[in-house]
């Protein structure tokens, strides 16, 4: 079955607000077993509203509305629906004494425009919300169905879950199910991934499976798609795949899952080998210190970060040398291996890692350019730097950097002998 989003509202237009509502619902419909055609991103505009539910109604199955159902004259949506059904209004008094009990529990004055949130299009069916003042409304169009929901991302959320599921497994019976499959790899690019690592895998599509490249900074998610009647047996189907996958490039995987992250497989490595980490950082800021602390329970293997931005910290606190940082610059394998080595020290660690570069989009020069950075690696057993040339964009850099500094790290845990995007072991 086919599905299409209309997103309402010029604050999506013009930047000032992150359209995740068609991110949550394409990946909603899609887990149910719809195919999500089209998005629209389209301004308060009446005429606009009416020409995109009409081409939305003509060509999907279902077709969900987000935004414009506030109480203030911007929010037009209620309306344009209406003078498209060509219908007036009727009062749901369930929804007008809900809206009053909560402006009365808040002492809030009740306005007309509160009230006209009560009332709805003739045609339509209220999905009741309680999450907020503007009810959700469900059109039988004859061609298709269609769901006006608020803008607000957890009403909206709520009502799809509460009220709307229960009229898709109604109206379209069991659409099946379709299964996605991340699998998540670090520290190798795009083409190379494809081109050398994996290669040809059309033999293995079918059945309706299919499978994309998503990049990512700092490496590549494989996602892995699968349709079928019940849950289960989509997850069968991307199984044969799937083990492919890992023959072909299970050194570059770290993990699987849409909220898989690089910082939580590294600490459960750590945690297994009950080893202390520690992390100096300089152009990263302390990014990567925040990636491994926003894990619950990573003081079981978190011993400290450090952020020595200049070199009066990275001397004072880490113990580098002045020597070197006037010999070769703070950007260099030198400090990089310093940092490492003195935060590891300082805080009584097993592993200590260090970053140190040019994050631009300032500072370069021909023998360090923007994007330089070396990533420092020290444990009783190795002691290393690598250098990167990442891009011209700083917070990219630092994106990147913290992804290559943390699958060094498990690398070199798990005793592989390639580094990340290639790169090669500087020794002290």
């Amino acid at each position: 079955m086919d599905a299409q989003i209309i997103s309402i509202g010029n604050e999506l237009l013009i930047g000032d607000t992150v359209n995740t509502n068609a991110s949550w619902l394409g990946d909603y419909l899609t887990g149910v077993g719809f195919d999500v055609k089209e998005v629209h991103t389209i301004p308060d505009d009446q005429q606009i509203i009416t020409h995109y539910l009409d081409y939305a109604i003509h060509n999907a199955d279902l077709v969900i509305c987000t935004g414009g159902l506030g109480p203030t004259h911007d929010d037009i949506t209620k309306k344009a629906v209406a003078d498209y059904f060509e219908v007036g209004y009727k009062l749901d008094e369930e929804v007008l004494n809900f809206i009053k009990d909560i402006f009365q529990k808040r002492n809030i004055p009740f306005t007309d425009s509160n009230r006209q949130q009560a009332e709805v299009p003739e045609n339509s069916e209220v999905l009741f919300n309680t999450q907020g003042t503007a009810p959700g409304m469900w059109f039988d169009t004859g061609k298709a169905s269609l769901a006006v929901l608020p803008g607000v991302p957890y009403e909206m959320k709520y009502l799809i879950r509460n009220r709307i599921a229960p009229k898709l497994r109604e109206k379209f019976g069991s659409i099946g199910y379709r299964y996605s499959r991340y699998i998540k790899t670090a520290g190798i690019g795009e083409s190379t991934l494809s081109d050398k690592i994996i290669g040809d895998l059309s033999d293995y599509m079918t059945n309706g499976i299919s499978m994309a490249y998503l990049p990512a900074p700092g490496g590549v998610v494989l996602r892995v798609n699968a349709h079928a009647d019940t849950e289960e047996d989509a997850r069968e189907l991307t199984a044969e795949i799937a083990d492919e996958i890992y023959k072909r490039a299970g050194d570059y995987i770290y993990g699987e899952g849409k909220d898989t992250e690089l910082a939580r497989e590294l600490g459960v490595i750590l945690k297994k080998k009950g080893l202390m980490l520690a992390v100096a950082e300089s152009c990263t800021g302390g990014l990567v210190s925040n990636s491994i602390t926003d894990i619950p329970g990573s003081s079981d293997y978190m011993a400290g970060g450090v952020v020595s931005y200049s070199n009066k910290a990275k001397s004072d606190l880490l113990d580098v040398k002045i020597e070197s940082l006037q010999q070769y610059g703070a950007v260099s394998k030198e400090v990089a291996l310093q940092m490492a080595k003195g935060v590891a020290e300082k805080m009584h660690a097993d592993i200590g890692l260090s970053t140190t570069g040019v994050a631009g989009p300032g500072g370069g020069t021909e023998e360090k350019p923007v994007g330089t950075v070396w990533i420092g690696f020290w444990s009783r057993e190795e002691h290393f730097a690598i250098k990167a040339r990442l891009t011209n964009d700083r917070l990219l850099n630092k994106e990147r950097s913290k992804m290559v500094v943390l699958e060094t790290c498990r690398r070199t845990l798990l005793g592989m002998e390639e580094l990340p995007y290639d790169l090669k072991k500087q020794l002290p």
